[in-house]
């Protein structure tokens, strides 16, 4: 691995000595290690089977994260059809981080763009992501979100018939429950409680974007799937930014994508929660 370590510095323009590599955890999709040279401490990630432009839509991603304001990231310094070289992410959270946490992402939410979706396609997880513009948002959510998750699962054999049927009376009926005006923000698209890190004075910063421009609460329902973040963390966030009083109305429904998301990636062991919501919303 200390060659392909080298390689990835080498890609991304560091031509230094390695004094030490440690493996770190945490990351289900890349290996992920600290590299500490002669000079200073990288982190690199290394996946060998990535798909074509994995990394690349990476570093973008957590550029259309930093030209927001009051957004930490860290810092890339390039990277390659195999591997990304940033800056480490080190530090401990303070008394302050949750509150600055939770002013970040709602700073993120009033980012406003003129459509839904991105200039490019991406990912989330391994999987790919359509990002084609849209003006509506409901139109978006059925054609870009949750249909390719329901034909995928499909093709895996992951949606048995009372499975499928339900998943296609929500397509057919979501302008019951989502409202069409919603304007598009930028969301960092992959916001679970791993997915961010306390730095240096104890600053949030945020990694392993899979953006695009969507609705807020699209973002906000995914923060409560999996849990990791605390109230603290969404009093903050609605000094900024308002929560509508019907958002727990679409919650589980927007939730639904991202466990579509991991049903695919992962298998039945979703398929219960997939069930739950769909039975929640479809006659």
């Amino acid at each position: 691995m200390s060659i392909s370590i080298q390689r990835a510095l080498t890609g991304a323009g560091i031509n230094e000595k390695i004094d030490s590599i440690q493996p770190v955890s945490g990351g289900s999709i890349s290996a992920a290690y600290l590299v500490h040279t002669n000079s200073q401490s990288y982190f690199v990630k290394w996946h060998e089977e990535a798909p074509n432009d994995f990394f690349r839509q990476e570093a973008l991603g957590l550029r259309f994260l930093e030209e927001a304001k009051d957004i930490f990231v860290p810092s890339v310094y390039g990277w390659g059809k195999k591997y990304i070289v940033m800056d480490p992410v080190i530090g401990a959270a303070s008394i302050q981080t949750e509150g600055e946490l939770g002013r970040a992402i709602a700073s993120l939410h009033c980012s406003s763009g003129s459509f839904f979706g991105l200039e490019e396609d991406n990912f989330i997880g391994e999987l790919p992501q359509v990002n084609d513009w849209e003006e509506s948002w409901v139109a978006f959510l059925r054609d870009k979100r949750l249909q390719p998750q329901i034909e995928l699962a499909r093709s895996l054999g992951r949606m048995p018939k009372e499975r499928n049927r339900k998943a296609y009376y929500v397509l057919d009926h979501l302008n019951d429950w989502v409202p069409d005006h919603k304007h598009p923000v930028k969301l960092h698209g992959d916001l679970w409680g791993g997915n961010w890190l306390p730095g240096e004075n104890g600053k949030p910063y945020l990694i392993d974007p899979a953006v695009w421009y969507g609705d807020h609460e699209f973002e906000l329902a995914f923060t409560y799937l999996f849990g990791g973040f605390s109230k603290n963390v969404y009093d903050a966030y609605q000094e900024i930014k308002t929560i509508d009083v019907l958002f727990d109305e679409r919650k589980a429904l927007y939730q639904l994508y991202y466990l579509l998301v991991h049903l695919n990636i992962f298998g039945e062991s979703y398929g219960r929660q997939v069930d739950r919501i769909l039975t929640k919303y479809a006659k």
